[in-house]
């Protein structure tokens, strides 16, 4: 579909979110605009136009511009045809809900800023710190351990995949370069949700390009 266009870098776990959703939906033909973060470009003013607090992802889509990922993925949900990735009952969208809010509230500063960061890229965040990555480390896996509870017996968290899967799977895929991961990892239930993941098409399709 070449009225979309999605602002924003490939090493961010969000813009992967959505990228995500669109490969699940089918879209290939969608126009990326990359902001270079280290270069500054999403604080530039063309960008704050786009969102007043220089963020991404940005998706416009025939004529309509959405900012963050919440929005934009349920946007593109109601919108694309494909099977929905939001949960049909009550109960497992309420699951999907809290895993993306924990996700959003706690897991992206644990996970990324603390324990990504630290090992992967310090000096995008002013240098290691050990405080940092012990702070991640504890709130990581309570992320971790509580998306697994949430999960349950199910293959993926509210049940059939969703968008609570595909907010927590980029935030996974950094943790797992790290030497860390069996630390935060070696929760019960983990194990098979990762490799359900990982055999996603949609991950494989997205993975960034760290080199």
């Amino acid at each position: 579909m070449s009225d979309i266009t999605l602002w924003g870098f490939d090493g961010s776990t969000y813009v992967r979110t959505v990228k995500m959703l669109l490969a699940e939906k089918g879209v290939e033909n969608f126009k990326q605009v990359p902001l270079n973060v280290l270069a500054g470009e999403p604080k530039a003013p063309d960008h704050l136009k786009r969102h007043p607090f220089g963020k991404v992802p940005v998706l416009e889509f025939d004529g309509f511009r959405i900012l963050e990922t919440a929005a934009i993925t349920r946007y593109l949900d109601d919108t694309l045809p494909g099977r929905s990735l939001i949960p049909a009952t009550a109960k497992d969208r309420a699951r999907m809900d809290m895993v993306i809010g924990v996700s959003d509230s706690y897991g992206y500063g644990a996970l990324v800023g603390g324990v990504a960061a630290y090992h992967l890229f310090p000096d995008f965040v002013g240098g290691k710190s050990e405080a940092s990555r012990q702070s991640g480390l504890d709130n990581g896996r309570k992320v971790i351990a509580f998306a697994m509870e949430t999960k349950g017996s199910s293959k993926f968290i509210a049940g059939d995949l969703s968008l609570a899967d595909l907010y927590l799977a980029p935030i996974a895929f950094y943790v797992s370069l790290t030497p860390d991961k069996d630390t935060l990892f070696d929760v019960p239930g983990f194990s098979t949700w990762w490799a359900a993941i990982q055999a996603l098409p949609s991950y494989e399709a997205t993975q960034p390009d760290l080199g």
